[in-house]
């Protein structure tokens, strides 16, 4: 067997333990507290999907290997799959608030150690970049369903904006280009998975949710606000760059 068939068999066998983490981890919730078929088919989906979707980003990122920081991540990505799953529930029935908080409390504390390990270890590389954004997108999603049937539809806002500015990028070019590095970014996508933490646990007055949560939205409308205005800028620039240079008439060869 050819080195790279090697790598490539041993990058799926990655893929799979993930799969069957997340399988063991569905196990273990419906025999502690139970799952209903809401719950189960959601966990299995989100188990296949997570499997399929990262097998094919890894075949065509040709990684040399998995490394110890996408271990990381795709243990967060188990422990959002159990929480999706007792969202996918909460519409049957009331499961558990403590496990669910207990979960999401884990994957949001694990945030961050996963690109600490791969600067630590050399091993930092786009796909992990994008594996982790994506874990944490998915959960502030799966959050924002589970208190908007607390707080109202609009807290979806939270967990549907960066899907809605990556399908704009389908019609607006311009917003795929890459984003200068930002403290403040990272600081508002972290609120938003701690304020719906803090409004699934119900442990706060309705309005003192509903203001943590409110307060959180805000900051993601002004930090995809000031990310758009700058994306736009930056295409104006480089299309003004261009522009004159396209204009230049090329001299003719003497004689001619």
């Amino acid at each position: 067997m050819a080195l790279n068939d090697t790598y490539g068999v041993r990058l799926q066998q990655e893929t799979a333990l993930g799969a069957g983490a997340q399988i063991a981890l569905l196990l273990g919730i419906g025999a502690a507290v139970g799952l209903g078929p809401a719950g189960w088919l959601t966990g299995l989906a989100f188990a296949f999907a997570l499997w399929a979707v990262l097998s094919r980003a890894l075949q065509r990122s040709r990684l040399s290997s998995f490394g110890p920081a996408n271990r990381v991540t795709l243990g967060r990505a188990t422990l959002v799959g159990g929480v999706t799953a007792l969202v996918a529930e909460s519409f049957e029935s009331a499961p558990p608030v403590t496990l669910l908080v207990g979960l999401t409390a884990v994957a949001l504390l694990l945030d961050g150690v996963d690109g600490q390990v791969a600067r630590r270890t050399g091993t930092s590389s786009a796909l992990g970049a994008r594996f982790d954004m994506e874990v944490d997108a998915f959960l502030i999603l799966v959050l924002s369903v589970y208190v908007s049937t607390q707080l109202g539809a609009w807290v979806l806002l939270a967990g549907g904006m960066r899907y809605a500015f990556v399908a704009a990028a389908r019609f607006l070019p311009w917003l795929n280009a890459p984003l200068p590095p930002s403290f403040a970014r990272k600081t508002v996508a972290a609120v938003q998975g701690v304020a719906l933490l803090l409004a699934g646990a119900r442990l706060l007055p309705h309005a003192a949710n509903l203001l943590i949560v409110l307060l959180a939205l805000a900051s993601l409308v002004w930090s995809f606000g000031r990310d758009v205005v700058w994306l736009h800028r930056s295409a104006r620039t480089r299309g003004a760059v261009r522009t004159p240079a396209a204009r230049v008439r090329v001299p003719e060869p003497a004689g001619r």
